[in-house]
Formats: C-alpha cells, sequence, structure tokens
C-alpha cells in the first residue's frame, strides 16, 4: 500500500512510502516510464499473477516518449480527497523503494503528479539500473542473494544491504567465502561475531516490511562482483567474485576487512590457491574448487603429524609398489589380499616413507591422496554432477604433474560407480590417463571383488600391476603387535604386556576363523584394553560393597532412631559402631582409589606429552633444525622420561604391596577371556576347580550314562586333551562311532557331554542322518548351489557351526544316510573344515564329533555264552561289528573316524540304575508340586525286570515308568489322596491267589505320614539329572 498525501485541486509533489494492507480500488493513477525500458518481463509478472489487473499500454495520443504503466490502483478513502492509497499486494519481484518502485531491476521513480491532468514533470527523468537474474550468478552466489533478504527480515531491516549478503555468505555450510577467509588466516566465527554485532546496530522497522527494499550499496557491490567477474574471464558472477566486492564497500565492508587485516592481495592469492587454473564455465564451480581436499584425505600430511599407526614389516610389499609406481606407464599397483591382511596399512606404509624420504628420487615429496569414492557419490543429484567431481580431481591430479599419487581403497567400487543411462561410470573415466601414465593410482580390494568386478573389464585390468598381499604368520603378527602396542597403552592408559601380545596372536589364530591375522589379533587387543579401561574407570567391587553396606546400615540406624524399646536401643548402639568402623574402611578405599586412579592419569598424560614431543622431533629433523631438535631430545624429552619412571615407579610399589584396588595391565588371561566371549570356546587358563571337575570327568558321566566304560572313558580322555592343549589345532578336537543296539546309552552320552560342556543340553547340534537318504540331500547340509532355492539360506550344517563353532555335532543313525553324502564327511574329519556353498570355509576344529551307528548290532544280541572271559568277549564282538561296518562304509570314510566304541548290551543290574535315574527325573518334575516320592529297593527290582528287554536297552523302562509309576501318581494327584507337601512311597506287595495262579508282585503308592518311622530310600533330584 502506498499512503498519502495532503493535496490541493492543482498540482501535487507526490512522496511515496509503503505500508503492506489491502484495499479496494476506485481511483486510478498511472505512472510513466520511459518507453526504451523493456517492460515485457513486468508485464509477464503481473499478468500471470494477478489476471490482467495490471497492464502495460503506449499511449496513441501523446506525443512524448513516455510509456503509459497501470502498475496499480489508487483509490479515494472518500474523505474529501485527503487520502490516495494504491494496491500493492502479493506481486513476486517488485520491491517498493523510498521514492518509487524497483520492479526485477527497473527503477521506477516519479517525482511530481498532476492528479487530474495527469501530466508529468518536465525535469523527471526515471533512474534504471540493470535486471538482477538467477542465470548470471552460480548457485552457491545465488543462494547467498536470496538468503540476503531474509536475514534482514530477521533483523527487522527494511532496506537489504551488504552486511546482510556478507552474514549469508558466512553462514553457508562448507561454503567459499568460509574457505577464501580462512586461507587468509581469518577465523570466520569471529568474523561472522563482528558481523552480526554490526547488524544490531542498525535501524529496525516496525511492520512487515523488513527485507523489502535493495540497498543502494548492495547494488554497487553486484555491480563490483559483475566486474571482476570479467577480469577473471568467468561465466557467471560465483562467491569469490563477490567477496572480491567487499574490499571496496565504503558502508561495511572496507572497514571490516581493514580490522581483520584482509587485503585485497591477500584475497586474490587465496582465490588462486583454492581455484587454481579453473575457469567458472557452470553454475556449480564451488563443488570442484579443492576437489581432492573435498574428496580425499592427504596421508602425506597425516603421517607428518603422526596421526598414521607405525607399519610394521611389509616391506616386499612396499617395494614392489614403489617399483611399479616408478614405471613410465601403467603405473599403478594394485594391492590383492583377504580383508583385514594390511593392504591399505601398505599405502601408509608408503606415505610414511615418502615423509621420511626413505623412496627412491621418482617418489620423493611427493603427496599421496586417499580418494574417498563414498564422499564423491554422494549427494549428486543431477546427471553428470559425478562425472564433473571426478574430473575435477583428475584434473587436479594431472595438473600436479606428478606430484600427486591416488590410493583408491576398495578399488571395485570405480566400476559402475555413477552410471546411469547415458552416463559413464568412474572406471571409463580413469582408463585413459591411467594407461597413458598421466596418473599414478595405487588400488586396493580383495580377491573375490577383484575377481568379480575387475576382471571382468578386461581393459581396466591391463592398466594395473597385482600385488599379492597374504596373511602374516604368527611371529609377524607379533611383531606387528608391538611396534602397535605403545599407540594402544596409550590410547587407553593401560600397559600391554608382551605376554598378552603373544596370546593375541596365537589363540586369534587358532580360535577365530573366518577372518585374517593381524586385524582379528589387533582387535583382541583393542578390546581387552578397552575391557581393562572400562574396570579403572569404575568403581572396585570391593569399595561398591562397603558402599551399599554403608547404605543399608544407615537406612536401618533411621529406622531405629525412633524406637524407644531396649532391644532396638542396643541394635542401634552395635549398628552404630559397625558403621563408624565400616564408614572409616569407605573412606580409605576411596582415598586409595582416587589415588590410584589419579598416578594412573598422570602416568597417560605424561605419555601423551612425550608422544607430542617426539613428533616435534621428527619435524624438527625434516626441517634440519638441528639446534630445535636437540633441545627438544636431551631438555623436554628428558624430563618428562624422568617424571614418567618416578610415576610408573610409584604405581608399581602399590601393585607389588597387595593393597592395590586396579590392574593397569592388559595379560594373557583378558586376552583368553575375550576370546571366550567371541567364539565360546573356553580358552582361558584352567582354574583348580575345573582342573579337578576334569580329572573326574568319567564319573561325572556315569553318573548319567550307565556302564559302557570303554566309550565314557574315550569320551573323556578326548575331553581332557583338548583342555591341556594338546588336540591337533588342524582336527576336530575328536571323532567317535558309537556303534551297538537301540536304546543302550549312544545318545544319552553325546547330551550329557553337551550338558557337561555347555550347562545345558539344547548345546547339542543334532542331525538326524535319516533326513538325508536321498542323493541331492547332502545340499541341505552345506548350502544349495548357486541357481537353486534356498542358495541364499547356507546349510544345516555349516551355518550352525558358524554361529556356535564351540559344539557337539551328532550325527544320529549315521547308516541310514546316502552313501554320497559320506563324502562331506571326508574333509571335515581330516582337515577340520568344509566349505560351503557361498565359498566360506567352516572351521570344525572345535567341535566333538559322534556319529551313531546300529550295524552289527545283531551280533552283540547274540551271545549266550557265558563262559568266554568279559574282555574278550568284547573284543571278539567288536571284531565282528567292525566287519559289518566296513561292508557299509568306505575304507577312506572309516579311516578318517578317530575311535570305533562298540556299545553293550546292558545287564539286569544296569536296568536297575536306569531305573533310579529315571525315578530321580519323576521326583524333580513332581517337586514343583511340593511332594517327594520314595522308592523301595523291590519297587525299583520289580520295574528293572518290568522293563528289561536285552533286544531294546532302556527304552523300555521309560515306557515301564510312565505307565506303572507316573499313571498311578496322576490318578492319586486327582482323586485328592496326594496333595502339597506330601511325601509318597512306592513299594511292592504280592496280589492274592486266583485262579490256582501263583502270587504276583505289583506296585502300590502310599501316603507316609509326618511320624512314621518308615525308611525307604527317598529319590531326591540329582544334580547331574538334566
Amino acid at each position: 500500500m502506498i499512503n498519502g498525501f495532503g493535496f490541493e485541486k492543482e498540482k501535487y509533489p507526490v512522496e511515496l512510502s509503503v505500508d503492506v494492507e489491502d484495499g479496494r480500488c476506485s481511483t486510478k493513477i498511472v505512472i510513466l516510464v520511459d518507453p526504451d525500458v523493456k517492460c515485457r518481463r513486468l508485464n509477464k509478472i503481473l499478468d500471470s499473477q494477478h489476471n490482467n489487473e495490471f497492464e502495460l499500454r503506449r499511449p496513441s495520443v501523446r506525443s512524448d516518449k513516455w510509456l503509459e504503466t497501470k502498475i496499480g490502483e489508487f483509490f479515494n478513502s472518500g474523505v474529501e480527497d485527503r487520502e490516495v492509497q494504491m494496491s500493492f499486494t502479493g506481486i513476486r519481484g517488485v520491491y517498493p523503494l523510498k521514492r518509487g518502485f524497483f520492479v526485477e531491476g527497473i527503477e521506477i521513480r516519479p517525482k511530481e503528479y498532476n492528479l487530474y491532468n495527469w501530466i508529468p514533470s518536465p525535469e523527471f527523468e526515471p533512474e534504471i539500473s540493470a535486471v538482477i537474474t538467477q542465470q548470471e550468478f552460480t548457485e552457491m552466489a545465488w543462494q547467498a542473494i536470496v538468503s540476503s533478504p531474509e536475514v534482514a527480515k530477521e533483523n527487522k531491516h527494511q532496506i537489504v544491504e551488504t552486511e546482510h549478503l556478507l552474514k549469508a555468505l558466512l553462514e553457508q555450510k562448507n561454503g567459499l567465502a568460509r574457505r577464501i577467509f580462512s586461507k587468509v588466516g581469518v577465523d570466520n566465527t569471529r568474523l561472522l561475531e563482528a558481523t552480526d554485532k554490526y547488524i544490531q546496530r542498525q535501524p529496525k522497522v516496525i511492520g512487515e516490511s523488513a527485507g523489502s527494499m535493495l540497498g543502494r550499496d548492495l547494488e554497487a557491490l553486484i555491480q563490483r562482483a559483475r566486474d571482476y567477474k570479467k577480469e577473471y574471464g568467468d561465466s557467471f558472477v560465483s562467491v569469490e567474485h563477490l567477496v572480491l566486492g567487499f574490499i571496496q564497500d565504503q558502508r561495511f565492508g572496507k572497514q571490516l576487512f581493514k580490522e581483520f587485516q584482509i587485503s585485497q592481495q591477500g584475497l586474490k592469492s587465496a582465490i588462486e590457491s583454492i581455484r587454481g587454473r579453473q575457469a567458472v564455465i557452470d553454475q556449480d564451480p564451488e563443488g570442484k574448487y579443492e576437489a581432492l581436499e573435498k574428496y580425499g584425505k592427504d596421508l602425506t600430511a597425516m603421517a607428518k603429524a603422526g596421526k598414521l599407526d607405525p607399519v610394521i614389516g611389509r616391506d616386499d610389499e612396499i617395494r614392489r609398489c614403489i617399483q611399479i609406481l616408478s614405471r613410465r606407464t601403467k603405473n599403478n599397483p594394485v594391492l590383492i589380499g583377504e580383508p583385514g591382511v594390511g593392504k591399505t596399512a601398505i599405502s601408509e606404509g608408503l606415505a610414511q616413507r615418502i615423509v621420511q624420504g626413505d623412496v627412491p628420487q621418482a617418489l620423493m615429496n611427493r603427496r599421496l591422496i586417499s580418494l574417498d569414492m563414498g564422499a564423491l557419490i554422494a549427494g549428486a543429484k543431477y546427471r553428470g554432477e559425478f562425472e564433473d567431481r571426478l574430473k575435477a580431481v583428475l584434473k587436479e591430479v594431472t595438473e600436479s604433474d606428478g606430484q600427486t599419487i591416488l590410493f583408491i581403497d576398495e578399488i571395485h567400487t570405480v566400476v559402475g560407480a555413477g552410471a546411469t543411462n547415458g552416463a559413464m561410470d568412474a572406471g571409463n573415466l580413469l582408463k585413459p590417463m591411467l594407461g597413458r601414465g598421466e596418473l599414478r593410482c595405487i588400488g586396493a580390494t580383495t580377491l573375490d571383488e577383484y575377481r568379480k568386478y575387475i576382471e571382468k573389464d578386461p581393459a581396466l585390468e591391463r592398466r594395473f600391476q597385482q600385488v599379492y598381499v597374504d596373511q602374516p604368520t604368527v611371529e609377524d603378527t607379533i611383531s606387528i603387535l608391538r611396534g602397535l602396542r605403545e599407540r594402544y597403552e596409550l590410547h587407553h592408559g593401560v600397559r600391554i604386556s608382551d605376554s598378552a601380545l603373544v596370546e593375541a596372536a596365537i589363540l586369534s589364530d587358532r580360535y577365530i576363523s573366518g577372518r585374517f591375522l593381524p586385524d582379528k589379533a589387533i582387535d583382541l587387543v583393542d578390546e581387552a584394553a578397552a575391557k581393562l579401561k572400562m574396570e579403572i574407570t569404575s568403581k572396585p567391587t570391593a569399595l561398591d560393597e562397603i558402599n551399599r553396606s554403608v547404605l543399608k546400615f544407615e537406612m536401618e540406624r533411621l529406622s531405629l532412631m525412633n524406637d524407644t524399646d531396649k532391644a532396638s536401643k542396643d541394635r542401634l548402639n552395635r549398628l552404630e559402631t559397625e558403621l563408624s568402623l565400616l564408614k572409616e574402611k569407605q573412606s580409605e578405599l576411596t582415598e586409595q582409589w582416587e589415588h590410584e586412579k589419579s598416578v594412573m592419569t598422570r602416568i597417560q598424560s605424561i605419555k601423551e606429552e612425550i608422544d607430542r614431543v617426539n613428533l616435534e622431533i621428527q619435524q624438527a629433523e625434516r626441517e634440519y633444525d638441528l639446534n630445535r631438535a636437540a633441545e627438544l631430545k636431551y631438555g623436554s624429552l628428558n624430563s618428562l622420561q624422568r617424571q614418567l619412571e618416578s610415576a610408573e615407579k610409584e604405581l608399581d610399589e602399590y601393585m607389588n604391596s597387595g593393597k592395590s584396588m586396579l590392574r593397569e595391565e592388559v595379560t594373557g588371561s583378558d586376552i583368553a577371556e575375550i576370546v571366550s566371549k567371541w567364539t565360546g570356546i573356553p580358552v582361558s587358563k584352567l582354574q583348580q576347580s575345573e582342573r579337578e571337575k576334569l580329572l573326574y570327568l568319567e564319573e561325572v558321566l556315569h553318573k548319567r550314562v550307565v556302564g559302557q566304560d570303554p566309550a565314557v572313558k574315550a569320551v573323556a580322555e578326548a575331553i581332557q586333551r583338548s583342555r591341556a592343549g594338546l588336540s591337533d589345532p588342524h582336527r576336530p578336537i575328536a571323532s567317535f562311532m558309537f556303534m551297538g543296539p537301540t536304546g543302550v546309552g549312544k545318545t544319552e552320552l553325546a547330551k550329557t557331554l553337551a550338558s557337561y560342556m555347555f550347562n545345558t543340553e539344547e548345546a547339542l547340534v543334532r542331525i538326524d542322518m535319516s533326513e538325508y537318504m536321498e542323493k541331492h540331500a547332502v545340499s541341505r547340509l552345506i548350502g544349495a548351489p548357486p541357481g537353486y532355492v534356498g542358495y541364499e539360506e547356507g546349510g544345516q550344517l555349516t551355518e550352525t557351526v558358524r554361529r556356535r563353532p564351540y559344539a557337539v555335532i551328532l550325527f544320529d543313525e549315521i547308516e541310514k544316510a546316502h552313501s554320497d553324502v559320506f563324502n562331506v564327511f571326508l574333509q571335515i574329519l581330516d582337515d577340520g573344515r568344509v566349505t560351503d556353498s557361498q565359498g566360506r570355509t567352516v572351521s570344525f576344529t572345535n567341535t566333538v564329533i559322534i556319529m551313531t551307528s546300529n550295524v552289527g548290532s545283531q551280533y552283540i544280541l547274540n551271545t549266550d555264552d557265558d563262559t568266554t572271559p568279559k574282555e574278550l568277549a568284547y573284543e571278539t564282538i567288536k571284531q565282528r561289528v567292525m566287519d559289518a561296518a566296513r561292508s557299509i562304509f568306505r575304507p577312506e570314510f572309516m579311516n578318517r573316524v578317530d575311535e570305533y566304541i562298540v556299545f553293550q548290551p546292558l545287564d539286569r543290574d544296569q536296568i536297575s540304575s536306569i531305573v533310579r535315574l529315571q525315578l530321580e527325573r519323576v521326583q524333580k518334575r513332581i517337586a514343583d508340586r511340593k511332594m517327594k516320592i520314595r522308592v523301595t529297593d523291590a519297587a525299583i527290582q520289580l520295574l528293572g525286570s518290568l522293563g528289561y528287554d536285552p533286544s531294546y536297552g532302556a527304552r523300555p523302562v521309560k515306557r515301564v515308568i510312565q505307565q506303572n509309576v507316573e499313571n498311578e501318581l496322576a490318578k492319586g494327584i486327582l482323586r485328592g489322596e496326594f496333595k502339597e507337601e506330601d511325601t509318597i512311597l512306592v513299594d511292592t506287595e504280592l496280589t492274592a491267589f486266583a485262579n490256582n495262579q501263583l502270587p504276583q508282585q505289583k506296585l502300590v503308592f502310599r501316603k507316609i505320614e509326618a511320624d512314621s518311622q518308615s525308611t525307604p530310600q527317598e529319590m531326591e533330584p540329582s544334580a547331574q539329572a538334566p
């Protein structure tokens, strides 16, 4: 709205001001503009936004050179022509000025009007400036210009000026302006604060007119930026042109730059170092400035700053890389090896050698840049944007005249990277430069990915020279760990013993499959050190227990203070005495803990300072500042080392005194504990209790497995051999074939072993071989081949062992499987590994493999000769059973099984023992109802005779107990005869004579009264029963 204006009925000067409101139109005013001004843009805006409410037209009767523009409708408020208003709402691109309008760069400034005759003043000359359009600015520059009115609006400023533009430039995240100011040594945060202070001092307006006018100084700055664009020969006005425009800004920029000592020459030098020799030829040039810094990491700069870990060994591979890089063409090595063997470390080792000058002249003082393909692709929204970025990187490398070497980790990602319909991928952009020797590039990838991606493109493959990186040996890994020890000690603030490093290399090699040295060994050391650090920073257990006791006693004391009886007062007195003693102990332990922590913290800070001084010494030596190096080496470094020795001596005295509450050294047992957590394999050092448990393993197994001494002994010896560390590391712990008739304890022994090793029978991996009777069923074990349904799911056997490498695996009824299935077992039993359908090697070296079979059972059952000695009879039976097995299984399979164990039929005494075990299980089940059962010897003998069948072993016993004991107990409970807290007696009695038959024994169930003196055997639950 344009408000106004008192007037008389002749000629009136018109002073225009703006107030945004809505109004209705009744009186029209025409503003006259020079016809030379192109008004088609204005006409288009007004027509499109206001449905032809506004129009432009040339007067047909007037002879002067004016163009009549109906820009709005003024109306008389009806109060005797005292006020004139104009509708001026929502026209985008139209900005009110103090005396007129600013429309798309055209200033319309009427000076005088005759309200009735509409004759302009003869001296009226409209002022005209060029149009500001997005097409002449780069994206970041236009974004800053568009953001400037928002900055003004936030601060309630009516006119948008240069200070608002500078703030918009400085607030651009990762913007070019910030990089330019950083190059000239200016702190961007301080510069932004100074700009904000100036903005806050400017006058504010009330209303909604903030940010609605473009200031003259800002117009002048934009014009100066256009001039710099021409000076640089660019196609678009960029951010650097706007920054240079502030140098001559009389309003704000000149004084600000003077305060911060920013000169024009300094700015131009900074711009030149950022831009290089690039010209602004598109609207996104800022994204291509300093492309190497934006999309890569300078490994040589990181090596100078001491940010890279030391590289131990790998001399042959580094020497081979240097040799390839020194070639004239195709000077591009590619490091190929398994993940975790140290491919990236080789590139870091090369960077360190370049910094130290330990390279041939061809590589001296070169920069090694690690290219981040992820950053290169991220945010590339439009087609061709990724290619632009990559070409900018390659251009910088080329223009460096061989001074820059690229390192691309995971180089297989360049194949297909950035490719869309009709676009080239990164690999094709690299090929010409790689072949001509313009670009020296080191790649790194794994064997599988090299085969899958690089080898499929022979044109790309021939431009790279392969360098194979093998897994280091255990001895080499120990050397690598020793070289890295100082870095990890410094980071975690703990000491790492040499024995821990040796254990990490040996245990990771033996027990962690699927990963490679030295990566897995380094991870073990890192996690063990992190665990110890966590223990140091947490409260010790002794102190924590005392704190809890003090809290408990305090609560009890508060409760007793209100009681007046003698017992409470006596208890209160005793409690206060105990509490005072506890608090003294608490204070003493807290002080000791704090002291130990402070000593450890001091040691860590001294080590950090020593590391910093060593870096300064290396830097001084590289710059040949020998005086500075000597001063640091023989002055500061010596002093720090003496402080470190003193602090470590103090800590050692604490540790050796036996009073220490904290550990500060990682030992081999810490490493073993981490391995156990990762894999579930108990590799920690045997405690005395576990030694005794292993020595009596046979007795433990016999508690559940009745008889079968040879089998139990063989299994116990295999576990003892494994836990003592004497088993073959390249084979399973043991492999057995249990042979014998049904129901003699073959499967039960496997369950008992799993229960002992893992405290649960669920840890038994049971595979019923009756499900593998068809030839194609082998794919269920190791996974379906490619192209078949279920290929991605993996095999039942291999996936289970990959998830749980320490397990008891039971192949039940092995003879029922198809003969082709046995071929899978050959390498499992011999080498302790198998390769699944997806090419992964699964280790079986920490498993116990048990196979059960009923082959030759008829020979075991048909032994009625009681005159033959027991041992000789067993050997004869075993020979017959083995002959039967040889007729079914092939020799190469038979030869790989460690031990064949023949299970003998159970006799009556053993069946009675099994009855006792089964009754213990019944007792365990009814214990939930708070009942007990007592069973007489006569009842046990009766149940044993009823369940005895040599052909079926122990299984009939379960059925007999179910029918004769469990069913009767259930009926008694349902009838209400037996209730909670009852003790039930299971006994026998003779049946009455009937029809001239002999009396028969039968079981009877009676409730024992509390005062009963009967003393039959009570069935208490066994600790070993499952």
